[in-house]
């Protein structure tokens, strides 16, 4: 067979981002009508058929979830990724129907559970900025829409999507929600806006456990060394807003989202001080993601022994 070329390729994934946007638009389309049970069931039977076909997005999700259950027999590491697709799916159904909640405190109330809501209250009855550094976990969407209905509406970056309709209608979402949406490229740079918003008392979430810049910082993630972004530790020292970690999963108790928001990290001066934040963030991060890892949605590379050319992949089926 003869390999297709650059072009082919190019023209293959620029069609199937196509098919992935109008995926995703007609689950916001199609879920918000329909019964909760029926998405529920749609959603867990397309987990477990992604699952199944060993891409490699799922490969990668097996190989960042090994460094989360380091002492997991290939069955139980199995399932635990499994499990993880099922849970970001259930994301997406939750994503999906989140318009709907849109101003309702009471409905964003009976979805998800929060854990130490008085930290963040006492910092904005101060007039505190507030950083949140998030982990891809759980629905930070529906932490989002928590926030917003609970007098706290967040400041975040979000990165472009394609095809460009698509990161719109994120966007769009997000704001119907109540948050304020930049743009990670495209537009004006980021760090200032965040910093005035801040200066002013208000609050930024960011998602935290991923460097997509070449100005990250290395880290200890799981007992392995990875890259983690400045911006938070950076925006704490130049405003003197908090800065703390606030991450969620799936409570099989209540079937409820949990939110767990944690207290401060010490703020401390230099270039020294933004790597032992950061390394206080990403300790927060290892110790949340061993205890659900299943609701760690990491289907990119996180580790810097994978983000070299050929690094090895612990947990991909052939590799020992």
């Amino acid at each position: 067979m003869i390999p297709p070329t650059r072009a082919a390729r190019a023209a293959l994934a620029t069609s199937r981002t196509y098919v992935e946007a109008a995926a995703y638009r007609a689950g916001w389309n199609v879920a918000v009508h329909l019964p909760q049970p029926v998405v529920d069931r749609a959603l867990r039977v397309t987990a477990d058929q992604l699952y199944g076909r060993d891409g490699s997005g799922i490969r990668r999700l097996r190989s960042n979830l090994a460094r989360a259950v380091p002492d997991a027999d290939p069955a139980t590491l199995d399932a635990v990724t499994r499990d993880a697709m099922r849970s970001y799916l259930r994301y997406w159904g939750e994503v999906f129907r989140l318009p709907r909640f849109t101003g309702d405190a009471d409905a964003v109330d009976q979805a998800i559970v929060v854990d130490h809501a008085e930290r963040v209250y006492a910092l904005r009855d101060a007039g505190r900025g507030m950083i949140a550094a998030l982990p891809h976990m759980g629905n930070w969407d529906l932490m989002g829409a928590w926030a917003c209905t609970h007098d706290l509406p967040p400041m975040t970056v979000m990165e472009r999507l394609k095809p460009e309709r698509l990161y719109d209608e994120f966007v769009a979402f997000r704001r119907r929600i109540g948050m304020t949406v930049l743009p990670l490229t495209g537009g004006p740079p980021t760090m200032p806006q965040l910093a005035e918003h801040l200066r002013k008392g208000g609050f930024v979430c960011l998602l935290a456990d991923r460097d997509m810049s070449r100005s990250g910082i290395t880290v200890d993630l799981l007992g392995e060394k990875a890259r983690m972004p400045v911006g938070p530790a950076l925006l704490a020292q130049q405003t003197g807003a908090a800065l703390f970690v606030a991450s969620s999963r799936y409570d099989d108790e209540t079937g409820r989202l949990r939110m767990s928001i944690h207290e401060p990290v010490e703020t401390r001066p230099g270039e020294d001080g933004l790597v032992a934040m950061t390394q206080d963030v990403a300790d927060v991060f290892s110790a949340d993601i061993r205890r659900s890892p299943a609701d760690w949605h990491m289907l990119q590379r996180v580790f810097e022994v994978d983000r070299r050319e050929g690094g090895r992949r612990p947990g991909d089926r052939g590799v020992r």
